[in-house]
């Protein structure tokens, strides 16, 4: 898939987001819009994975370890074929398949439950133990936010990660900057993130801009090419990236559009999409 095309698809996936945070009137767009791009790398380009067949024993795993951008991971997979986007709607209420935090007993395809913070890391490090003792081929990638890495099971599960030498696993670092309470860098510092993967023997890819779809493309063909270490892909991104007035505003971590908001919200991303049209 080209650059472009996947350019397009993390649009679509950015107004399934809106859409679907709106529609629940609760949820977590922020965090959800900074990965947007990572979540369409994923899922259109990196990993060996069959929406027809969500349970293949030689998938690859993903495991959403910052559980609360369920918004985003939901709308890659539906992007992907795993169940209609019409179902974003859903999202949250009552009987629906997409509740606020992913959970592997209601939705196909969902590797792990998640949502408790620092938990997913561990669950992902499982699976690739797992595969190595088995002998399969199968990769496992799990994504991690900023304000997530403050917790101490993070840093459990990489020190056993770095001590087996799993190079059948990526974690990725959704380095926007915020959390909940504000800059990361103020609530309880977790810099500098690429100095402490590396001391737990990790081959670290430190990525400008997460938000770059060409940046993306060159980590994930560095991370191939690592033999016997974990990676971890560390990637600056913008929180609310592609709506004004939620780029990099804390106050979006956990907040729904209104009306006139969401109104807004489509038009910026509505613009995006016709900009990428005259490529």
């Amino acid at each position: 898939m080209t650059i472009l095309e996947l350019q397009k698809i993390a649009n679509e996936v950015r107004k399934s987001i809106v859409t679907a945070v709106y529609s629940a009137k609760s949820g977590h767009p922020g965090g959800s819009l900074s990965a947007a791009d990572l979540f369409t790398y994923l899922y259109f380009e990196e990993m060996n994975v069959d929406p027809k067949n969500p349970a293949d024993p030689d998938r690859d795993r993903f495991v959403l370890s910052k559980g609360h951008t369920a918004p985003g991971y939901y709308s890659a997979m539906a992007h992907r074929g795993y169940f209609p986007v019409e179902d974003m709607a859903t999202l949250r209420h009552v009987g629906s398949h997409l509740q606020g935090h992913p959970c592997m007993q209601h939705l196909p395809g969902v590797d792990m439950s998640s949502g408790s913070l620092g938990q997913g890391i561990s669950a992902a490090v499982g699976m690739a133990v797992a595969g190595k003792l088995d002998g399969k081929s199968y990769h496992v990638y799990t994504l991690l936010g900023d304000g997530e890495i403050q917790e101490g099971q993070v840093w459990e599960a990489a020190m056993l990660a770095g001590h087996r030498k799993l190079d059948n696993l990526t974690v990725i670092v959704d380095n926007n900057g915020l959390q909940i309470d504000g800059r990361v860098a103020d609530v309880c510092s977790p810099y500098p993130i690429d100095k402490k993967f590396e001391a737990f023997n990790f081959h670290v890819i430190n990525v400008a801009d997460g938000n770059d779809m060409e940046q993306l493309a060159a980590a994930f063909a560095e991370a191939k090419t690592v033999k016997g270490q974990p990676v971890a892909i560390v990637m600056k991104t913008m929180k609310g990236k592609g709506v004004s007035f939620m780029e990099d505003q804390a106050s979006w971590h956990g907040s729904a559009p209104n009306d006139e908001q969401y109104a807004v919200a489509i038009a910026d991303l509505e613009k995006v999409g016709e900009a990428l049209c005259q490529k």
